[in-house]
């Protein structure tokens, strides 16, 4: 693997924090003597356009400067190149939820800096739902009311945004039904409220709905809320918060390598906090395994 790095950077990103972070992660990353350049977004989505570019242009590593929604737009663009590039992480968003996963700080850019210039390498999982890949969650219903819900509120952020959206939707929200077909075992139409299919362990700024995932089985973990009245979401919710809510008698999981669902019409869902439109009633989930390289902290 060569030593030149391109960093990506979403100076929108964290509520406009991402600006912040071009000269410490540029010096960090400058003093392990390697090649360093970098490139800002103008636009949604640009992070994959910046990243196709290093790729073309030999860079060995392209870091990735922002959130859930930014990482997974730049590992869209490494894997659609079918190069061993690998992505280093920088949190600098709202969620992070990855990082999480993964063992990487979310507030400690020289840290940060040290384990993708020294660190290891891991060969994760991701998740592919129609010509995209999410390298963290894909989630449908009450999951995509909250992150619709979240693009009104200008004063908060991270877990707290999330947190409060998902309590103001709780009431509101009335669920969809869905026929799921788990790696070819048809489970009969369904009334839900959310279905998380999980890559990594945790979403929505702190969540952890599925705290055993693991990001190199070879497996997505599918976590089916189904759908309750008032009383019954507000105990989902708080076993949410706490992790423990695969024991709510209304939530089920299923791990599987490969998912398809029917809906009643092409649904609205979500790819690690980018809102996308189905083009289809039916989507097919299924996992890729050992597809991205990343750069980890090293085992102690």
């Amino acid at each position: 693997m060569n030593d030149r790095i391109f960093v990506v950077i979403n100076p929108h990103a964290g509520k406009g924090r991402g600006a912040q972070f071009v000269a410490p992660v540029l010096d960090g990353l400058s003093a392990g003597g390697a090649e360093v350049a970098h490139g800002l977004t103008r636009s949604p989505g640009d992070e994959a356009r910046l990243a196709r570019e290093a790729v073309e242009q030999g860079f060995g590593r392209v870091v990735a400067v922002g959130g859930d929604g930014t990482w997974s737009n730049v590992g869209n663009a490494i894997l659609a190149s079918g190069r061993p590039v690998e992505l280093g992480l920088i949190p600098g968003g709202t969620g992070c939820d990855l990082a999480k996963s993964l063992g990487i700080p979310p507030r400690d850019i020289h840290a940060c800096c040290r384990i993708i210039l020294q660190g290891a390498t891991r060969a994760i999982d991701v998740g592919k739902i129609e010509d995209k890949h999410f390298l963290n969650i894909a989630g449908f219903g009450y999951d995509v009311a909250v992150l619709e819900d979240s693009w009104n509120v200008g004063y908060l952020e991270g877990g707290l945004l999330y947190l409060y959206c998902a309590v103001r939707q709780l009431g509101s929200y009335r669920g969809f039904r869905v026929e799921p077909t788990v790696d070819g075992r048809a489970l009969g139409g369904r009334e839900m409220l959310m279905v998380i299919v999980a890559n990594a362990r945790i979403f929505g700024g702190g969540f952890k709905v599925a705290p055993w995932a693991d990001l190199e089985d070879g497996r997505l973990d599918a976590v089916s809320f189904a759908n309750m009245g008032f009383a019954g979401r507000v105990s989902a919710l708080v076993r949410l918060l706490l992790g423990s809510h695969t024991s709510h008698p209304q939530v089920s999981r299923e791990s599987a390598e490969r998912l398809v669902y029917r809906f009643e019409a092409p649904p609205t869902y979500e790819t690690d906090g980018e809102w996308n439109q189905a083009r289809d009633n039916e989507l097919v989930i299924q996992c890729v395994p050992h597809a991205l390289r990343v750069r980890v902290p090293r085992a102690e």
